[in-house]
């Protein structure tokens, strides 16, 4: 066997393990009996889109969706800062 086909192989089992995550983290957002519960769902459904992102573009070849998921995880940071600023002081804004 050759590198590229162990990694193929590895792939394809990991993708139905983020569709599994993927479904918990949604059940976990409507559920979810608080808001900081909720909020840590999306956060996590988030970064593992990311993630997917990144495992989907080494098996497409496809090194843009690399950016994509870099750039998502930024946007991710950039939610749990202002969720965070606003369960503290319960304001939005400078």
């Amino acid at each position: 066997m050759d590198l590229e086909s162990i990694v193929t192989s590895v792939l394809t089992v990991l993708i139905p393990l983020y569709v599994t995550s993927f479904l918990i983290y949604v059940v976990r957002v409507v559920k979810g009996p608080t808001l900081p519960d909720r909020v840590l769902a999306v956060d996590s459904l988030g970064y593992d889109i990311a993630a997917f992102m990144v495992v989907l573009s080494i098996l497409l070849k496809s090194p843009l969706m690399v950016v994509c998921g870099l750039s998502l995880a930024l946007w991710i940071y950039a939610l749990d800062i202002y969720v965070a600023k606003f369960l503290e002081a319960r304001e939005m804004g400078g």
